[in-house]
């Protein structure tokens, strides 16, 4: 079924909107969880998220996608939480967030077959994109998460963050770019 289908459902009857919940559920911890860098908050702000998206559900239209709109409530969910925990979002926490396949680093890779060496690569190349991502503009943050984190398309990350969705591309492009330049290129 299709995401306006189950939507429209939903609307009707609460017990639809569980569907949507286990489509989406995961992709939405992953996002929150890249904006928080803690499990307990990311949990907490996922069922936040879900929590208001089923309370506005009537207000869905579906000239959005339902993704997109979706993560429009988590980014607003997200930033709401910084404003009220952090004078500075983001800027203390980095815990052991992981990262998608950017630039290569692939976190389901099979560490076990990696000798030492290469598990000390690994392990430096993903601190410094942890590092790099906090210097990246928060623009360029943003798509990344919302493509890599979040598995929205360009289309659909662009409509939650109002955007064209080549301006979205080329947002990415160049976050990826400057992750390259500055954790592979230097290293």
């Amino acid at each position: 079924m299709s995401d306006a289908t189950l939507a429209q459902a939903a609307k009707r009857d609460v017990n639809a909107f569980d569907a949507l919940y286990h489509r989406y559920a995961d992709r939405v911890y992953r996002y929150c969880y890249a904006r928080t860098h803690n499990r307990a908050d990311a949990e907490d702000l996922t069922a936040q998220t879900f929590l208001a998206c089923l309370e506005s559900l009537k207000r869905y239209r579906e000239h959005n996608t339902f993704a997109a709109w979706l993560f429009r409530i988590a980014r607003n969910t997200c930033a709401h939480y910084h404003r009220e925990n952090y004078a500075h979002p983001e800027s203390e926490l980095l815990e052991d967030c992981p990262l998608p396949n950017v630039i290569g680093l692939s976190e389901n890779a099979d560490t076990n077959a990696q000798n030492p060496e290469q598990a000390a690569i690994r392990h430096a190349l993903r601190d410094c994109l942890h590092r790099a991502m906090r210097i990246l503009s928060s623009d360029r943050r943003e798509a990344l998460r919302l493509r890599f984190w979040g598995g929205l398309s360009a289309r659909e990350a662009a409509q939650v963050m109002r955007r064209d969705a080549s301006a979205i591309k080329m947002l990415v492009w160049r976050g990826i770019n400057d992750l390259r330049k500055r954790c592979v290129d230097e290293a």
